[in-house]
This record gives C-alpha cells, structure tokens and sequence, in this order.
C-alpha cells in the first residue's frame, strides 16, 4: 500500500533561524496520524509546506489523494451565512453536499446564522465541515478542537472515526495528548525543528514513562506530587495530612502536560 505522504530530508528557515531541520517521516493511508509540538516547534510550518501554503528550502514532500485542509487559523466574509459558505464551496469542489455529515457537525443549528455570529467553537466546525467538502482522500486539522465545548469535541472525534473507517487518512495537529492517545494510530513528536520521536501511543508511554501529578489543595494552600504509583503516593499523602488535621478540599490526578513531556524528551535527546 502507498503511504498517503512522504517526507524527505525537509528543512525551513526563516532568515538565519532554522525552523525544520530534515525532518523524514511518512504517514500510512487510512491511519490517524498526530503531530505533536510545543508552540515554536515546527508544527504548523510542517503543516504548511505538506499542505503547499509555505515554500521550503530543500527536500522532498509527495502527497498521494486529494487533500482537505482545517487551518489553526481562517476566516470568512463577516456577512456570509454558514449554508452560503457551505454551497459555494461545494459548488468550487463540484460536488454534493454531505448532509449526514453536516448534521454531525451541528451545521444544521447554525446554517442561517452569519460568520461574524457565531462562536470560536462554531466556526470551528464549520471549517471543518468546508474541509470535508470535496471528499478528501487525507484531512488536515489543526488544533481542530480548540474552542469546543465537551459535546462539540465529542461529535467531533465521531466524525474522525468515521471518517477513519471510511478509509481517510487524518492528519491531527495538537496539544491535547489524552486526545492523541484515545484518537491516534501513530505519533510523531517535534521538539526544536527535529522529530525526538514517532511510534504508537503505547511505545510512546514506554518511552517517557507513566508520570502521574498529584494536586492537593487544603486550607493552607496547593501542593503537588509526581508519582508513578496513584494509589500508594494518595494513600500515604492524606493519611500524613489527616495526622496533621489538615483538611483536604480538592485533590487532582493527571498525567502532566505534553510540554512537560518535552521537557523530559528534550532532556534526554540533549544527554
């Protein structure tokens, strides 16, 4: 089978800043394929030169299919309503509408309402939904659920599997690793114009290890633990508090920030 892209030796600088610096990785079709990268990274110049909006110095980019593409950042004529946005570029693509598709997005809600009305959450889906138009064989999101509530991110991540299962390739942009991890076949990771690493999310999790923060917040104020056993660590932290009687209001668990991940990643590729 074909990889839906290729990407050799692609580098990118801006004046004497070197941005990319031969990145080499290829993304199978009919997978969901995330990139990952603190801001500064690379990410969205990576994005750009395969989608062909930015030129690049040297290398080589080959997309197989006909791609579909959701900027971090678009806009649309403030007067324009979402149905007229969404006719016209069928009517661009020469295509059908998708209704299904449109009422999974919850176009339907919004499709009288004018661009300059609706919400950074709305407008979102509709750029999605622009995207999805012309029946790409590969989509292209970036920070795709920036700006939606819990059921708006729900129904989209649907509309990603679904769009897996018919055989799309999705290529995800984003800082939101319990995202990646629940909706991604393979990760690649960018740390300073290099990738540092690109594997599946369970190799991932081997490489920088089950991290877990403990957050704890009593009368005295926030403190927090970092540990690779919840239980025990939790344990033994509110008994210590309950000897001292102090009085527990909040407790937090999670797996820390992709940025801290970097951090450790960054600090092993300096090593």
């Amino acid at each position: 089978m074909k990889d839906a892209i290729q990407v050799r030796e692609l580098k990118k600088s801006y004046g004497s800043h070197m941005i990319l610096k031969g990145l080499d990785f290829q993304i199978e079709k009919g997978e969901i394929f995330a990139l990952l990268g603190v801001n500064g990274s690379g990410k969205t110049t990576t994005l750009e030169c395969i989608e062909g909006i930015r030129k690049y110095d040297s290398g080589a980019i080959t997309v197989n299919g006909k791609m579909g593409i959701q900027l971090q950042s678009s806009s649309l004529p403030a007067h324009i309503k979402s149905m007229e946005a969404v006719k016209l570029f069928a009517k661009w693509n020469k295509t059908d509408i998708d209704y299904a598709m449109l009422n999974g997005l919850g176009i339907k809600e919004i499709e009288k309402k004018q661009y300059m009305q609706l919400s950074t959450g709305q407008k979102r889906r509709l750029h999605l939904a622009l995207a999805l138009i012309g029946n790409p064989d590969t989509i292209f999101l970036d920070e795709p659920t920036a700006g939606l509530d819990v059921e708006g991110r729900r129904s989209l991540h649907e509309q990603i599997r679904k769009l897996k299962s018919h055989g799309k390739t999705i290529v995800l942009a984003s800082h939101d690793m319990a995202e990646v991890e629940t909706l991604c076949d393979r990760i690649a990771i960018l740390n300073n114009g290099t990738i540092v690493f690109c594997g599946t999310s369970s190799e991932l999790t081997d490489q920088v290890g089950r991290t877990y923060f403990i957050h704890i917040k009593t009368q005295q104020g926030n403190s927090t633990f970092e540990t690779d056993n919840i239980e025990d660590t939790l344990i033994s932290l509110l008994g210590e508090l309950k000897q001292k009687k102090i009085h527990v209001l909040d407790i937090k668990v999670n797996r820390g920030t992709l940025e801290q991940h970097f951090i450790e990643m960054a600090g092993r590729e300096a090593e």
